[in-house]
């Protein structure tokens, strides 16, 4: 029993917290800083205001996760962000294909609690930042409402990745709100008074067939006039969800104070929204379904955006600029939306891409003013252009990636942010990056201590692309489709394909690459075929006399033709695709991107994949093979397709794919770190699609490391993820290592796809 005698004032319970590093903000940039600095070795306070973790992606909010991959909706091939952020989504595809929000909450919860470095404080909202003078943070006060307990938190470095940027703004940071003008930056798609200049606030419904009539009486608050939004012939009774990512409001109020007030407005909106399906009588397949779930709290896409030592800008997305310091990189259009939102005339959004993904630099990723303040998430350092496309989830988290590794670095060499843009730590920064399996454009890992670099590789066999078989389907020429093949340089290869016309008729062929080596945009046309078809089924020459002068990827495209139809193949291989000139509405992709004024943003053609099933290669004999998938391939420092596939691929009849490790001495090996093949083209949406797999077809299920004896050191089954460390209780002492891929995953009926294996290295 606890009893207190009457007394004129009493404090709350106070908590003193200290750390290395303590980072504001549970989405998921929040989540992938801390967890990778944790993983780094340092001690990590996260603090959340929020009962979940995810923020815009939580069960909350509901809004799933993407970056540069655009829905396969752009040219950015094998675009998805590595590291931490992979992991969550390859974690979530296992566990939950059917993209229930709820399950993804308990992944994120699960992966940071099991760090033993991070200390989670939910529904804890800080409240005041505490300086030692005018450029230093020296703490936090917070205060979580559940347990009535006050935090005093502590720590040399702080990471503001709350969205809204609280400490940012209490420290005193430097920052903006709202678009620079054109002559600023010299940005030409800087926005006009009808696209305002922020971003509004979406809130979300989900619905359920209940398989019964379900009457529906709207609240009193619930808008009365649907006609009031210009696009609601729109609404249908079948989305829902981020689906309706456009019920948007707040463009024109103050983001940030004024959330409560938008907050009431959606909630207006998606109120009448459903009464307008349920009760117009226009949808009477409406009839059983009911208003499942309504979100609490609206999602967030701008408010505050912090100044750092560089801002990045239009030119930086387009131009895809290089960076000495790059940690991260973007590929999401320019998206800016109209200021009105749902109540606008206008689309609902203006996207603009570019050709390819562009480098985020370490310069944006800190305050600067504030001397110990990373910047995470949505605030980093960009133009309110440039924020259009930096400000998506995965690359929001890729970039918490990277502040997570920067402020292990910082803890453990005594620095403070802007100390790591000198050029030793900046490399330094960026090779500890790699070695997690962040992905940084135009870079590759170069580690000393990696054993593997020293030792003699060989492998039981070496895919060699002489042939896509023709035992796929046959497909119609509805839309033109191109086969996209890795080649060294020098003359392109002799090919054949095999097609079948409904009557006698002209096939156009042309080959083309893309005018940067790691683009995947097809914008320079190296020659094209005419190639007259008889009726019937044919086997076609492909009589290419060009050169490739660098190495890189060709595209061979089949112009659309209703006559005639393409052989396509079972087999599929990693880092090689097949792409088609269609279109796909989500992301403002209608198969040309072709703006009509002079804007800043090019003219290109967009050649993207089909899901799974789909997406077949197309069937062609390439005369000599391509060999571009030999075992060096796995200690190339490069853990992904991108100008070459970068992997070593076994023969598709080798039975048991091995990669040995030789040293003329015993070496000491305590760590083994693995890089499979995930499908890095796949964005791994987290609500709304269905994914038909759990696991990527492409990635190894089993294997096992066996030493210079042949004996099995170590054996996994049931891998699905992209990285795989192995640690050894007692180091391994021995000459040799292999690695042998025991499965190889089925696509299908007769598909399936060669073992193998992007990275191996070997520490002592």
């Amino acid at each position: 029993m606890i009893r207190e005698q009457a007394t004129d004032k009493r404090t709350s319970k106070t908590v003193r917290h200290e750390a290395d590093l303590i980072v504001v903000g549970g989405g998921l940039s929040g989540v992938c800083c801390a967890i990778t600095a944790a993983r780094a070795g340092i001690q990590v306070l996260l603090v959340q205001d929020r009962p979940v973790l995810g923020g815009n992606s939580s069960s909350e909010v509901r809004l799933w996760v993407l970056g540069a991959t655009s829905h396969m909706g752009n040219n950015n091939r094998w675009a998805r962000e590595g590291g931490v952020i992979d992991e969550l989504l390859l974690e979530n595809l296992y566990r939950n294909p059917e993209g229930n929000p709820l399950i993804f909450d308990t992944i994120l919860l699960e992966k940071v609690v099991l760090e033993p470095n991070i200390k989670l404080l939910l529904n804890t909202a800080v409240y005041e930042v505490e300086k030692s003078d005018a450029d230093t943070i020296s703490g936090l006060k917070a205060f979580c409402s559940q347990n009535s307990t006050q935090y005093e938190l502590v720590a040399p470095l702080f990471c503001d990745a709350s969205g809204d940027g609280l400490v940012g703004f209490q420290a005193g940071a430097a920052f903006r709100m709202g678009a620079e003008s054109r002559e600023e930056f010299g940005e030409k798609f800087a926005p006009t008074a009808e696209y305002g200049e922020l971003l509004g606030h979406s809130l979300y419904f989900y619905t359920k067939n209940t398989g019964r009539p379900v009457r529906f009486v709207p609240p009193a608050y619930a808008l009365d006039d649907i006609t009031k939004i210009p696009r609601y012939k729109r609404f249908n009774a079948q989305e829902y969800g981020c689906q309706l990512w456009w019920i948007e409001y707040g463009g024109r109020l103050d983001t940030v104070h004024d959330t409560e007030a938008i907050k009431w407005e959606l909630w207006k909106v998606v109120y009448g929204v459903w009464n307008y399906i349920k009760n117009s009588g226009q949808f009477p397949e409406a009839e059983t379904m009911t208003l499942e779930w309504v979100g609490q709290i609206p999602g967030k896409r701008e408010s505050r955006r912090f100044e750092g030592d560089y801002m990045l800008t239009q030119q930086d997305v387009v131009e895809q600029r290089t960076h000495a310091d790059a940690v991260a990189f973007g590929g999401w259009s320019i998206d800016l939306h109209p200021a009105d939102g749902i109540f606008s005339e206008k689309p609902g959004c203006n996207q603009w891409h570019s050709k390819g993904m562009y480098q985020i630099p370490f310069r944006c990723l800190y305050s600067r003013n504030i001397t110990n303040l990373f910047l995470a998430g949505r605030i980093i350092s960009a133009s309110h252009v440039a924020f259009g496309s930096s400000r998506v989830m995965a690359t929001g988290a890729h970039v918490g990636q990277a502040v997570g590794m920067a402020a292990a670095l910082c803890t453990q060499n005594g620095l403070r942010p802007r100390d790591l843009t000198e050029p030793a730590q900046i490399q330094n920064l960026q090779q500890e990056l790699l070695k997690t399996g962040q992905h940084i454009p135009g870079l590759s890992l170069r580690d000393p201590d990696d054993l593997a670099q020293n030792a003699s590789l060989s492998a039981s066999s070496e895919f060699s692309l002489n042939e896509l078989p023709p035992d796929g389907p046959l497909q119609p020429l509805t839309h033109s489709a191109a086969q996209m093949l890795p080649l060294p340089a020098g003359i392109i290869p002799q090919m054949t394909a095999i097609v079948t016309a409904d009557q006698a008729t002209t096939l156009t062929v042309d080959l083309r690459r893309s005018s940067k080596p790691l683009n995947h945009t097809p914008d320079v046309t190296l020659e094209t075929l005419t190639i007259p078809l008889v009726k019937g089924k044919q086997t076609i020459d492909l009589p290419f006399t060009s050169r490739m002068d660098e190495p890189g990827y060709v595209f061979v495209m089949f112009m659309k033709n209703e006559h005639v139809q393409l052989q396509y193949s079972q087999l599929r291989v990693t880092g090689v695709l097949s792409v088609f000139n269609k279109i796909n509405p989500a992301v403002s992709n209608y198969g040309k991107q072709e703006p009509t004024d002079d804007i800043g943003v090019d003219t290109f053609e967009f050649w993207c994949p089909e899901r799974r099933p789909a997406g077949q290669n197309i069937a062609l004999t390439i005369k000599g093979g391509i060999r571009l998938f030999g075992a060096e391939n796995s200690r190339n420092g490069s853990q992904r397709p991108t100008s070459q596939p970068n992997a070593w691929v076994a023969a598709a009849d080798d039975p048991n794919p091995t990669l040995t490790l030789s040293w003329p001495n015993k070496q000491r090996i305590s760590r083994v770190e693995l890089r499979f093949d995930t499908d890095f083209d796949h964005p791994l949406e987290t609500v709304i699609m269905i994914h038909p797999e759990t696991v990527s077809p492409f990635c190894v299920d089993e294997y096992e490391l066996c030493s210079d004896s042949q004996e099995r050191i170590f054996h996994q089954t049931n891998n699905y993820l992209s990285n795989r460390t192995i640690r050894f209780e007692q180091p391994i002492e021995t000459t040799s290592l292999t690695i042998h891929l025991k499965s190889k995953r089925s696509f299908g009926e007769g598909a399936f796809t060669p073992a193998s294996l992007m990275e191996i290295r070997c520490y002592a």
